[in-house]
Parts: structure tokens; C-alpha cells; sequence
């Protein structure tokens, strides 16, 4: 493991991480699961706040300094200090539906800036982590190994990818991604975590959300700056909390701002 002050925070989170794929695991197509909708009418099942609970938990007796902000139980990913930011289980609708790409993902964030993620999709057989000055690292059936974002320099040659199509309609602008889409060599919609892991990884070079929360994408800002890429919202701010989401193997990223960044 690359040294980083970070470590020990680093080797937690994977504690955690292996704490909620025993939960999700284990709930994962259950013909018991219970699901409910909140305000927002996203769903949420006993799985989501289960993880979250047994996180809160490991975290009150491991860092009780720290406080934890969490999609299920609330609490403030901006504020200063040293905050766990948590998302259960990022795709909860693929989770309902027995689609195995959905994820545990964890964040340190320090002080406004993420310092150490975890992204954890057991179904999928893959975890994604970094820490601040320690890089980006994957591990799937076949070992460990650093990650690196793409040399990709033209949008006519980008595979880009984003979520709902819908949504850009509902939050930003359905014709400006149309725009973006048309620039790009291909596009898919990989959705949620996967797509900004796949940006780190080089196997895409552009992801692009119009709405998110800080839970979504704390823990993809660190994986892709660590990987050598760039992230920022939509307007071109480089934070995780601006409501919308960019990231891309940063040769890129101008390029496609000016095509999804509206007033």
C-alpha cells in the first residue's frame, strides 16, 4: 500500500465496507426484503439502513471523534471536520430488481475535501479505493492493481457515459447532454458509482450526472483525482456537493463542460 497519512482511515474503511457486503449479500434477493419510498419517492429497503446502522456503529467505536452523515440517517457532508459521508447502497432500484451493479460507498471527507473512498459491489466481485496522495487502486478475481485514467484527447473519440436520460430533462438540459452525446463516439449509461470507477479505470473516459447528492459522489471525486482524472460539478466547480456531477480523464473535461454546462 502506497504510504499516505491516510492509511489507517484507509484499511477502516475497508472494514466497513466488508461489514456491509455481509448485509447486502445477505438481503440481496431476499423474498423478505422490505422497501419503502421517502419524500423524494426513491426507494430505500431494510438493507440500506441496516448497512448504515452497522457503519454508525463500527465508526462510534473506531473514530468517535468523527461524526458520519449517511443517505438513510441524515447529517451534514459539508461540514468542517472529519465526516464519514455514506451511501448503503448506491443503485437501490437495481438492487430491488436483482441487478447485481449496486454498491457500498464510503467517504472521509476532511474539512470539505474527501481524503479516503471506498466502493465496494460484491455482486459485481470488484472494490475501488483511494486516499489523499495514496492513489487509486481496484481489486477483482484477478488481484490488485493501480489505476489509471485514459489518454483519450478528443471528444469525437470519447466513450462517455451518464445515468437516467430522463433526469436531464427533469434538472438540467436534455438538449444540451444530446449535444454532448452527438460529440462523443459512444455513450452508454452505466449509471451511479460504476461509471465514475470506469472513468478511474480507464475503461471510459467521461461520466456525467445532472443531479446528485454529496453521498453519491464523495467517494468517486477522490477515486478519480487519484487515478490522474479530473472532477467537478457541472458549472466547473470541483466539489462533490454542487448537485451535479463531471468526471473525466481531465483532457476531456473542458470540452464537455461546454456542451452540459448551462446557466
Amino acid at each position: 500500500m502506497t504510504v499516505s497519512p491516510y492509511n489507517a482511515d484507509l484499511t477502516l474503511a475497508g472494514r466497513l465496507a466488508e461489514a456491509a457486503d455481509k448485509i447486502t449479500v445477505a438481503r440481496f434477493r431476499a423474498l423478505d426484503l422490505q422497501v419503502s419510498r421517502k419524500p423524494d419517492r426513491t426507494p430505500v429497503t431494510d438493507a440500506d439502513t441496516a448497512v448504515e446502522d452497522a457503519i454508525r456503529e463500527l465508526l462510534a467505536a473506531e473514530r468517535p471523534a468523527d461524526t458520519v452523515a449517511g443517505e438513510e440517517r441524515g447529517g451534514s457532508a459539508t461540514a468542517p471536520g472529519r465526516i464519514w459521508v455514506l451511501d448503503p447502497i448506491d443503485g437501490t432500484k437495481n438492487f430491488l430488481r436483482g441487478a447485481p451493479v449496486w454498491a457500498t460507498l464510503i467517504a472521509l471527507v476532511e474539512d470539505g475535501t474527501p481524503v479516503v473512498g471506498m466502493v465496494s459491489a460484491p455482486l459485481l466481485g470488484r472494490r475501488w479505493w483511494a486516499s489523499a496522495g495514496g492513489g487509486a487502486f481496484s481489486r477483482d478475481e484477478g488481484g490488485e492493481r493501480r489505476l489509471s485514467v485514459s489518454a483519450v484527447s478528443d471528444l469525437a473519440d470519447a466513450y462517455a457515459s451518464t445515468t437516467d436520460l430522463g433526469s436531464w430533462g427533469e434538472y438540467r438540459s436534455r438538449e444540451a447532454y444530446l449535444a454532448f452525446v452527438d460529440a462523443c463516439w459512444e455513450t452508454r449509461a452505466f449509471g451511479d458509482f460504476w461509471q465514475h470507477c470506469l472513468v478511474a479505470e480507464g475503461a471510459i473516459d467521461i461520466a456525467a450526472e445532472p443531479i446528485v447528492n454529496p453521498w453519491d459522489v464523495a467517494a468517486a471525486q477522490l477515486l478519480v483525482t487519484e487515478a490522474g482524472g479530473r472532477f467537478t460539478d457541472l458549472t466547473g466547480a470541483p466539489r462533490f456537493d454542487g448537485g451535479s456531477a463531471l468526471s473525466s480523464n481531465g483532457h476531456l473535461h473542458d470540452a464537455a463542460l461546454a456542451h452540459l454546462r448551462v446557466p
